[in-house]
């Protein structure tokens, strides 16, 4: 089982007011959502993870696997971010993928792959994933790098392609071993060209999916 979590939601710039809500995320309160960054040309981050996790579900259903889309843009904004992880949690997901776009500034390019810190404060404890998550991360890394030869974000993670954060609720409520894939800078033009590229986007689907495999078959 594997679920694919699409960052943001197309609709969630009509309604910015329930996005701003707080919700619990473990170890303080946090906006429920963002609506997420965009290109120069206006294409957003969230038709971008829409589109590269439709890429990425039909690969890994092709593999046999059984996935479970956080959202679909079949909802008018949302899910909040404490709902993203419940849906995980309650799937029992052997993986957890949530696939966004940075927002970083001009020059920054690359991918990098957000890892959960250990956490235990609150309702929040990774202490169970964190291990696994990570190894589920470096498998995502090395195989986004490979399908794609787009190169490790080079403003963060030390050329390693990995950055471990405590600030996130998706990861700090998960019980499941969870990851962020952050494709590519949005921001940036170069970045941006790929990104807007459904070509590109089959490869990064296809690394993703090939990363969970390698993962899921040890």
């Amino acid at each position: 089982m594997v679920v694919i979590d699409p960052g943001h939601n197309p609709g969630n710039f009509r309604h910015t007011s329930e996005i701003n809500e707080k919700v619990d995320v473990g170890t303080h309160r946090k906006e429920c959502d963002t609506t997420g960054t965009a290109a120069a040309s206006g294409y957003t981050e969230a038709a971008f993870t829409l589109d590269v996790s439709h890429r990425l579900r039909a690969l890994l259903r092709e593999r046999g696997a059984t996935v479970v889309l956080t959202h679909d843009a079949d909802r008018p904004f949302g899910p909040c971010i404490d709902e993203r992880a419940r849906i995980g949690n309650e799937a029992r997901a052997d993986a957890a993928v949530s696939v966004h776009a940075d927002g970083s500034a001009a020059g920054h390019r690359g991918h990098h792959v957000i890892l959960p810190a250990l956490v235990k404060a609150g309702s929040a404890d990774t202490a169970p994933i964190v291990g696994p998550s990570r190894t589920l991360g470096e498998r995502i890394a090395a195989e986004f790098a490979r399908a794609t030869g787009s190169s490790p974000a080079n403003y963060l993670g030390g050329g390693t392609g990995l950055d471990v954060r405590k600030d996130l609720g998706g990861l700090n409520l998960s019980t499941v071993p969870k990851v962020f894939v952050e494709c590519g800078n949005m921001r940036d033009p170069d970045d941006a060209a790929s990104l807007e590229d459904p070509a590109w986007r089959q490869k990064a689907a296809r690394g993703i999916a090939d990363g969970i495999t390698t993962y899921l078959l040890g």
